[in-house]
């Protein structure tokens, strides 16, 4: 249908963190699919260059770009590449993050400034440097990562990770109300239990939820949601999708939900 034709694409954390399809990888591919042309950002460079590896084989066209966005540094050289190379900004995917296991009382200092940097930090730095482009161009789409961990106690103790990610929430809505007379919108995305290679590779999840076996990890994960069944990287990637064309031009500063019900339970 080609919902972005002509516009570029920045997804930050676009790569994934094993084989298989991360929200920020698929994310990159449908967006390139619907006629954005897409640059890339990653920590991992051979991640980065995978995810542009699959777009180019569809005709597609994407950039890839290696980033430390919890850095300033990094960040501000990353937006001035996309720009020599595309001109513009129009989206702007804020999609890296990470899960430390641990309580308030549990969970180290070092582990909770690494997770608010990595996981807060990097969106208010990339919104730092693109939301002055985007009104420069007339506006922009901004579509933060979250989850429904920042709404939730979901039985898993990870008080950092669900703590940046409200964190994000308010600065999503905050920001979209400041900059709406600029038509930079801002909204977040907020999964539920999702099938991706980001939870298979965190030992700290498996090991809350099965003693360490993935298999029966997802087989718990199922069961806790109303639908039967996990939600995978394309739930999440079609959600940005929507938020990311015009098809949502009155829409900012919402929190859109993809969990399958989880969230309308009890307990």
């Amino acid at each position: 249908m080609q919902r972005l034709k002509g516009k570029t694409a920045m997804v930050v954390g676009a790569g994934s963190i094993g084989p298989g399809w991360g929200n920020g990888k698929a994310t990159a591919v449908t967006f390139a699919r619907e006629g954005a042309q897409v640059f890339c950002v990653d920590r991992n460079s051979a991640a980065a260059e995978e995810t542009v590896k699959i777009i180019a084989a569809e005709g597609g066209n994407a950039i890839a770009f290696t980033a430390d966005v919890s850095r300033a540094g990094d960040v501000e050289v990353m937006v001035a590449a996309c720009l020599k190379a595309y001109g513009r900004i129009d989206v702007l995917d804020n999609n890296v993050g990470i899960a430390e296991i641990g309580s308030v009382v549990e969970i180290s200092e070092a582990d909770w400034d690494r997770v608010f940097a990595v996981n807060l930090k990097s969106a208010y730095l990339a919104m730092k440097h693109v939301i002055p482009v985007m009104a420069r161009q007339g506006g922009g789409s901004i579509i933060n990562i979250s989850s429904i961990a920042s709404i939730r106690h979901l039985g898993i103790s990870y008080v950092s990770y669900a703590t940046t990610k409200a964190a994000m929430n308010q600065m999503t809505r905050t920001t979209a109300v400041e900059f709406a007379p600029q038509n930079v919108r801002v909204n977040a995305i907020l999964p539920g239990l999702m099938k991706t290679p980001m939870v298979e590779h965190s030992a700290g999840l498996a090991a809350s939820y099965a003693k360490g076996d993935v298999e029966a990890m997802w087989r718990a994960r199922d069961a806790q949601v109303p639908m039967g069944h996990m939600g995978d990287a394309w739930d999440v990637a079609n959600a940005a999708l929507f938020l990311a064309s015009d098809e949502s031009k009155y829409i900012t500063g919402i929190e859109l939900i993809v969990d399958g019900g989880i969230t309308l339970k009890v307990g």
